[in-house]
């Protein structure tokens, strides 16, 4: 019999945690605005530490404020950990990343309800400037923990408005006095939204995710010369604008040509001075390049770096380009992969085996432990959208899947 046959999450608290924590940060209408080390964050941050220590977890802290509650098992050792994020892009729903902390707290609760103590130590996490909406590189409080990024690169990072991670910590109380250097971890599961279509397009329950597709994230600017739009011969145009365009087109032909998991999008687009009758003299934007094979994604990297060159140099115009993040594809630890599927058989769940298009904290994780994720469907696969929705049944199917997943990876007794 299972070891949680007999256990099981109770779903409207789960879902009513859901909803609380969603009126942190709640924009008119709908949605969740709670950026990353925002006075709504810290609320949000706030709120979920009170929850951890009503459930008697030992909370913690560390350096870039990564926010963990421990909770001891019957012996000493490495924890199996849950979690995800709390903070949400500007235009963000109730779900992700705030289902998986949610839903490791209900954990928690469940097994406190029950009185049961599981063989090893569970943590509950919640990750740093997982979205990078406000600060880059995007899942930073989960690449520092994992190694990947110097912590004093990391504090150093600055906004838009020139606002570090380390002074935003300070001034919102979440500076923590842990040492970053990563922690002995048994495990780590992650139950996040699928944020995609895949599931409820194909009408199943569970996505057991087996991997993470790699990222490049490349800020392009242009430099060229403002002139009048109505008296500068096209011929004789230095258009910073121009090059924006054809890189943006470039790119999805690029994706089509290439097929398979590519994907390319450009996302942000400044033009400067920004006016109807004016060339513009600069521009700066963003390409977003993702696959999951390694090989194919640099060479996309590198058909696009070399087609912004030529297409900067036939129009006579400057060319730099920083990268704002970069993450090689992720395979997950094939062990916990078996046990996510396991168990969701073992619920009776439809399910299959899928990779994550987006990026999360899992695949830093897996660094420094075996980890696995599990999907739950998203409506319309909407989100980073006020309108992002999973089904209630669909959550709490996820939760009590979580619930099996961790208890046989806490409770088994050999280390393989």
């Amino acid at each position: 019999m299972s070891p949680a046959a007999n256990l099981h999450i109770r779903g409207q608290r789960l879902l009513d945690s859901l909803q609380a924590l969603g009126q942190i940060g709640a924009l008119p209408g709908g949605g969740v605005n709670r950026l990353a080390l925002t006075d709504a964050d810290r609320q949000g941050r706030d709120w979920t530490v009170a929850r951890m220590r009503a459930l008697g977890l030992r909370v913690e802290v560390d350096a870039i404020g990564n926010l963990f509650g421990h909770l001891d098992g019957a012996v000493d050792g490495p924890p199996v950990m849950m979690g995800s994020h709390i903070d949400t892009v500007r235009t963000g729903g109730l779900y992700d990343g705030n289902y998986g902390v949610l839903a490791g707290l209900e954990v928690v609760a469940t097994l406190r309800d029950a009185a049961r103590q599981t063989r090893r130590p569970l943590t509950v996490a919640v990750f740093t400037n997982e979205e990078g909406a406000r600060f880059q590189p995007d899942m930073m409080g989960s690449l520092v923990y994992a190694g990947g990024l110097p912590l004093p690169d990391a504090l150093a990072t600055c906004d838009t408005d020139g606002v570090s991670v380390q002074t935003e910590l300070q001034r919102i109380g979440y500076l923590g006095t842990v040492p970053v250097n990563a922690p002995w971890v048994d495990s780590y599961v992650e139950l996040h939204i699928e944020q995609g279509p895949v599931l409820a397009q194909q009408g199943l329950q569970i996505g057991v995710v087996e991997g993470v597709q790699g990222i490049s994230w490349t800020e392009f600017t242009v430099s060229g010369q403002s002139n009048h739009a109505g008296t500068t011969p096209m011929a004789l145009r230095h258009d910073a604008a121009l090059v924006a365009a054809q890189v943006a087109v470039f790119v999805r032909e690029l994706a089509q040509r290439l097929g398979g998991h590519q994907l390319a999008t450009v996302g942000a687009l400044r033009l400067k001075p920004n006016l109807v009758n004016v060339i513009a003299q600069q521009a700066v934007f963003t390409v977003d390049l993702r696959n999951t094979d390694r090989l194919d994604l640099a060479q996309a990297e590198a058909e696009l770096h070399a087609f912004a060159a030529h297409a900067a140099q036939t129009e006579g115009v400057g060319l730099t380009s920083r990268s704002l993040a970069r993450f090689d594809p992720v395979a997950f630890d094939r062990r916990v992969v078996a046990v996510v599927e396991r168990q969701a058989q073992a619920l009776g769940c439809s399910h299959q085996r899928m990779p994550s298009g987006a990026g999360h904290d899992a695949q830093m994780l897996a660094r420094v432990c075996p980890s696995a994720m599990i999907f739950v469907p998203s409506v319309g696969g909407l989100s980073h959208n006020v309108r992002e929705h999973t089904e209630p049944d669909d959550l709490v199917r996820g939760a009590q899947l979580l619930l099996q997943v961790v208890l046989e990876l806490a409770n088994r007794t050999s280390e393989e």
